[in-house]
């Protein structure tokens, strides 16, 4: 693993948009505007390096089922913050009928520098974003800069074939509906959502696309319905579950979830069940169920324990993006300090590699539960907060 700076393609910003990038700069905190599509640098993977990341990552995500199987088994769900015995039911329903319930993808985010295993830092499995950027432009970008170089990245194909196959799981006769929440500024979430609608109508699906503040509640069918009154009876949302359920309208979404076989009226994707792996304490139900795995960090959610006086630690709230709430703590900080408020996951601290005051964090996706391609952020300080970059990668030798 190498990084390597090389020139911007002419008329680089205008190219990205136009493939779906409509966001390729970053406002910071001072009101002056950097890329955050950075073609400047580039990094490049030995094929047997991206080999092992794609056994690492098949590895962790069936050990987070696992730890999901282990959290419904032995009803742990209050320690993901979840103490609503009505939703618990649905999502532990959901769990024992995801086969019967569409789910397309999620992101593992790895600490990696080319040197040993990777680490596991979270798994975004509910509303992971960064889609368009890697499975699209960071193609073309290679294709026009290396043509001769391949890409960890099969995501496009995988996403139609994932459609395809979990087709026959969606209620008959109906559209499958996008949506996304227009309270998104910068069109990330917007774009994420049209280019996965673009995936399912290449798979064959009739869709629609509409803002998730825009669905409406007709009370006297009892249903949700879309723009046109029509009701919605699947539908792809980038919007937490977490939002979802505590909403207004959240009763309404656990009275009509439909958990497979027409238990409801609305079927969602993802599904209840991903509540289990996009919760940061699913690390520490890792940790617990694997401890001293090599792609694992020590993880709690009751305190830093050790890792307070021996390694430092992170203290990350269960649910968040963007690095939000997380906060970095050296070993030996105070103790006054060691226990947050709110629910939290403490992980080891686990340093970024610095490739020349670049800290870099590997996205690595799964499409249909396969490893299916990576994209990798950069960040000047120790978190990847919201003014990271994407920076495209390749596979040489």
């Amino acid at each position: 693993m190498r990084r390597h700076r090389t020139e911007p393609r002419p008329g680089w910003q205008a190219t990205v948009e136009e493939q779906g990038v409509i966001y390729p700069l970053t406002r910071l905190p001072d009101g002056s505007l950097r890329p955050y599509w950075d073609e400047s640098a580039y990094y490049s993977f030995t094929l047997a390096e991206v080999e092992a990341l794609e056994e690492t990552v098949a590895e962790l995500h069936e050990m987070c089922l696992e730890a999901a199987a282990h959290i419904v088994t032995h009803d742990r769900f209050a320690e993901l913050g979840l103490t609503d015995p009505r939703l618990t039911a649905l999502i532990a329903e959901s769990w024992h009928r995801r086969g019967e319930l569409p789910s397309v993808y999620g992101r593992f985010d790895l600490c990696y520098d080319g040197s040993g295993p990777a680490k596991l830092l979270e798994y975004n499995a509910d509303t992971p974003t960064s889609l368009v950027e890697a499975a699209s432009a960071q193609w073309f970008w290679m294709e026009d800069r290396f043509p001769g170089l391949d890409q960890w990245n099969s995501l496009h194909e995988r996403l139609v074939d994932a459609w395809r196959r979990q087709a026959p799981l969606l209620p008959p006769g109906a559209p499958l509906h996008f949506a996304h929440s227009a309270a998104d500024e910068l069109g990330e979430d917007l774009m994420t959502v049209a280019y996965l609608r673009e995936t399912a109508e290449q798979a064959g699906l009739d869709t629609r696309a509409l803002p998730m503040e825009n669905i409406g509640w007709d009370a006297l069918s009892g249903r949700f319905v879309d723009e046109r009154y029509g009701f919605i009876r699947a539908c792809f949302k980038l919007y937490p579950w977490e939002w979802l359920t505590g909403d207004r309208f959240g009763p309404h979404a656990l009275d009509t979830l439909d958990n497979g076989g027409g238990t409801g009226s609305t079927l969602w994707i993802e599904p209840a069940w991903k509540m289990l792996l996009s919760n940061k304490a699913l690390l520490a139900v890792l940790w617990e169920l694997h401890p001293g795995h090599p792609s694992l960090l020590p993880a709690y959610v009751d305190g830093p324990r050790e890792l307070a006086r021996t390694t430092g630690y992170a203290a990350k709230p269960l649910l968040g993006r963007e690095g939000a709430g997380i906060t970095l703590h050296e070993a030996g900080a105070a103790a006054a300090a060691a226990v947050r408020d709110e629910p939290c996951c403490y992980q080891q601290l686990c340093p970024l590699p610095d490739f020349g005051g670049n800290r870099t964090v590997l996205g690595a996706w799964v499409v249909d539960g396969e490893p299916a391609g990576l994209g990798i952020r950069e960040s000047a300080g120790p978190i990847t907060d919201e003014y990271a970059r994407f920076v495209p990668h390749v596979i040489d030798g």
